[in-house]
């Protein structure tokens, strides 16, 4: 039984349909912020237990052999919103979930972390070179903090008992029953199609390491399988290329002319504060034998089938955005509290009669 943590997000819809493909037993623990879509074709073959990793019953582990972490805020806009979520979600309950699954004597932890913590920033020109897992970080956002905080605790528990494996992704794209439109080559499609142009800010200058959905799942399940000797204590990148944003916005606009989507391509030049970094892939496949695939244009050209066959075309739609989606939640958590059920009737509030003052005067008043 494999328990797959944060499993009906972008990325654990995808995982998930791999791991059932191979055979394996999945269970899903997840606050299903984004709603079922992602899990819905595959609900009758999976164990799914709504719950928050932070609060969790310790009975979600029993029979559990291996678990993927992949819980938790997942990107730069959501967590500079919260940064105490962020901090709580993506470090401290990470380490809590690991440390739980080692004294239950779940041996294989596998953690999404992320190729931001690599982020140079693109005024460091002195800095724009290929880094590996050996190369010293110092991230400064939140979200990036969080989760290279997360690595370091991770990796203070591996020992004889206990197999944690960290997996470094550049930034996702491609299709996911639970889609976004929040990550950089999802979201030149929908400019694409909606919009009719794509835009490059600051030039599309900056760096980027990309992976396509299904390869980051395939990492995961290689992660699953290897030897325990190869994995245990050890971070990973997963990158299919390093990118110019600038590069990206030509594929994206070339496979789309293949299938007969008019695009233009507008660069705009003003400075943003933009993330840039470039990012090694070698240890990956060095050592598990693991190289992704699937180019950008094989992704966009698989992108616009699936939208347009499950209907993600309302891309005004805050669920496609995490932190846009994130606010709507929380503001109408507020309106609940207060109003109770959208459509049942709220419970009759306790009857006190206000004092009706005499002439303006309180009574008794003088």
């Amino acid at each position: 039984m494999i328990l797959v943590v944060g499993g009906a997000g972008y990325i654990g819809s995808v995982l998930i349909r791999e791991l059932l493909a191979r055979g394996y037993a999945v269970r899903v623990l997840d606050r299903m912020f984004f709603g079922n879509a992602g899990l819905r074709e595959h609900r009758e073959q999976i164990e799914l237990f709504a719950g928050d990793v932070r609060t969790m019953d310790p009975s979600v582990l029993e029979g559990v052999e291996s678990v993927i972490n992949l819980s938790g805020l997942s990107n730069d806009p959501t967590a500079e919103y919260n940064p105490h979520a962020n901090f709580e979600m993506n470090t401290r309950a990470n380490l809590a979930l690991a440390r739980l699954c080692k004294a239950k004597g779940i041996r294989r932890f596998v953690f999404a972390s992320t190729c931001s913590i690599y982020d140079v920033g693109i005024a460091n020109e002195e800095k724009d070179v290929v880094l590996d897992e050996t190369s010293p970080v110092h991230p400064k956002a939140a979200y990036a903090s969080s989760k290279f905080q997360a690595e370091r605790a991770l990796l203070e528990l591996a020992d004889k008992n206990f197999c944690p494996v960290i997996l470094r992704k550049g930034t996702v794209y491609g299709f996911s029953p639970r889609m976004r439109y929040d990550l950089v080559v999802n979201t030149f499609l929908r400019d694409a199609i909606s919009k009719g142009h794509v835009t490059t800010h600051f030039g599309g200058e900056m760096w980027r390491p990309l992976v396509d959905i299904r390869d980051a799942a395939r990492a995961y399940i290689v992660c699953l399988d290897a030897e325990e000797s190869k994995i245990s204590g050890e971070i990973f990148n997963v990158v299919f290329r390093n990118f110019r944003i600038s590069e990206l916005a030509l594929r994206v606009v070339g496979a789309l002319r293949e299938v007969g989507v008019k695009v233009e391509l507008k660069p705009e030049y003003r400075y943003q504060g933009v993330r840039s970094y470039r990012v090694s892939g070698k240890k990956v496949q060095r050592v598990l034998g693991f190289a992704p695939a699937v180019t950008v244009e094989d992704a966009v050209k698989d992108m616009m089938e699936n939208v347009s066959r499950y209907g993600y075309t309302d891309f005004d739609n805050p669920r496609y955005y995490n932190i846009g989606w994130m606010k709507l939640l929380e503001e109408a958590d507020k309106i609940i509290r207060i109003t109770g059920s959208v459509f049942d009737a709220a419970p009759a509030a306790p009857f006190k009669p206000a004092v009706v003052g005499m002439g303006g005067r309180e009574p008794g008043s003088r």
